[in-house]
């Protein structure tokens, strides 16, 4: 029996290198089971304006005691990969004025009240790179910064993306535009120039899918 397994085992690896397929992936494990939350027993506004907010929560502990917690307020973002239509990837490099550094990044922001994930994905896409994609797919989003924030990233890969024009960065943005091969990206990544969250976890998933 154990001979027939392992026959089979190979007769299958051979078919999929024969037919340049790849392997078949696992199946995804479930999340763990959700915990109960801890009940709010109030809140209070300390800071808002338009681009975030600070709130105080108390919260019940299971022993009964009150503990604070203080949750930032973010909109909701989008993140963008763009591939040209030779695969290479366009990155941009933007200074960051918080920690002062110049780095690689992709194309992101935040979505405006009402705006839909892939429209905001389109403007951020034109305002920071000029370009304009030939078609969108969706990629996993993910919480930046879930332990203070339920701010949350939608994410996306522009294919086939063609430049129309220069791009147009707010006052406060220092942004250029830049295309690299795949094995570039990959050499930023595995180097750890690749510094921000949105950039490094969205490339990723890209990087993944499409091998």
């Amino acid at each position: 029996m154990a001979s027939d397994s392992k026959s089979g085992s190979e007769g299958g690896a051979r078919e999929h290198a024969a037919s340049g397929s790849s392997p078949a992936r696992d199946a995804a494990p479930p999340n763990p089971a959700p915990f109960a939350p801890f009940p709010t027993l109030r809140t209070e506004r300390i800071y808002h304006s338009r681009w975030c907010g600070l709130r105080r929560d108390w919260i019940q502990l299971k022993d009964g005691r009150e503990q604070e917690y203080h949750v930032i307020e973010i909109p909701d973002a989008v993140a963008v990969v763009p591939v040209l239509p030779d695969g290479r990837i366009v990155l941009i490099g933007q200074y960051r004025h918080p920690h002062g550094k110049t780095h690689w990044e992709v194309p992101a922001g935040r979505m405006l009240d009402g705006e839909e994930a892939q429209l905001c994905a389109e403007r951020e896409l034109h305002e920071e790179t000029g370009h304009r994609a030939g078609s969108w797919e969706r990629l996993p989003g993910f919480y930046p910064i879930n332990g203070i924030s339920d701010h949350y990233a939608h994410v996306f890969v522009a294919k086939d993306c063609v430049r129309l024009g220069e791009h147009e960065p707010e006052d406060c943005e220092q942004i250029l535009v830049q295309s690299f091969t795949r094995g570039e990206v990959e050499a930023l990544l595995d180097s750890g120039r690749v510094e921000d969250v949105f950039a490094a976890v969205s490339l990723m998933y890209w990087l993944r899918r499409s091998r």
